[in-house]
């Protein structure tokens, strides 16, 4: 083989290698349960809501007695065991024998929520044996809202069993992700004060700076119009002082002293008696 065949295959088989390894390392998510043609809205958007617990593990563990003593796994719209490509999204490790089983599968997912929480649901378990009519294990997560956590508090509230279908493993976590968006719509009035705040504080900074740094002012003069607001305080001061006085300003007194003019009078009146006849 020549030479530059030679180099041509090896870049055709890295290629290969290359492609080969992005598709592995390349995650499968969630596939709801029937035709993508088919799928709603609704589910999307869920199912995009979800996107920020993806990279996160879950595990719990549950101990009954000496029969009872199970690992539970858990990722949200991720396979647990990426290498296994068996798109088990929930799985059970018996601790005893070390045994898998699949409760539920991301590739037949169903999503819905209310207005505080979300239900998320993997069918196409294992199938059970005994149990169940042997029908395929099913998985049920609630996901209730929490503010201020991604992710939190993943446990196991039972395992229904004992039916003879639609038995199902049920359980719950919280995460802000299930929260409602919170109503930031200001008011008209907010709206109005905001606006006015801004502009007294745009029209105080730019006449401040005008007055010190083009008009040259010093002290009080640095404000801006400040002859205007000080006659308007004045103002002010005269109209509240008319307006809220309760009586006149001339109205005359109540009480009124001892003047020197009436003690002259009576001075005079006293000192007839001692004049010589």
């Amino acid at each position: 083989m020549s030479p530059p065949c030679h180099t041509s295959a090896l870049l055709l088989f890295f290629m290969a290698l290359a492609v080969a390894g992005a598709e592995q390392s390349e995650e499968r998510s969630c596939d709801v349960i029937g035709d993508e043609s088919s799928e709603s809205q609704m589910e999307r958007a869920l199912l995009k809501k979800l996107e920020p617990l993806s990279p996160m593990r879950f595990n719990v563990t549950v101990e009954k007695g000496k029969t009872e003593n199970y690992i539970y796994h858990f990722r949200v719209c991720r396979e647990v065991n990426s290498t296994s490509h068996d798109f088990g999204g929930l799985v059970q490790i018996d601790r005893q024998n070390g045994k898998t089983t699949v409760i539920g599968r991301i590739n037949e997912t169903q999503v819905f929520n209310g207005s505080d929480w979300i239900m998320l649901i993997y069918k196409g378990g294992d199938s059970y044996g005994r149990h169940c009519s042997g029908e395929k294990r099913r998985a049920v997560i609630m996901i209730s809202c929490k503010r201020g956590v991604t992710a939190s508090s993943f446990s196991i509230i039972s395992e229904e069993r004992e039916k003879e279908q639609e038995c199902f493993y049920l359980f719950e976590m919280d995460s802000s992700v299930a929260c409602p968006a919170e109503n930031s719509h200001l008011s008209v009035g907010s709206i109005l004060l905001i606006t006015f705040v801004s502009l007294i504080a745009v029209y105080i900074t730019g006449g401040f700076l005008y007055q010190r740094l083009v008009v040259g002012a010093k002290g009080m003069e640095q404000i801006p119009h400040f002859a205007f607001w000080q006659d308007l305080g004045n103002l002010v001061a005269d109209g509240c002082d008319f307006v809220c006085r309760s009586k006149p300003r001339n109205a005359p007194a109540a009480y009124r002293g001892v003047g020197d003019d009436q003690l002259g009078e009576e001075s005079e009146e006293r000192d007839d008696h001692l004049l010589p006849m």
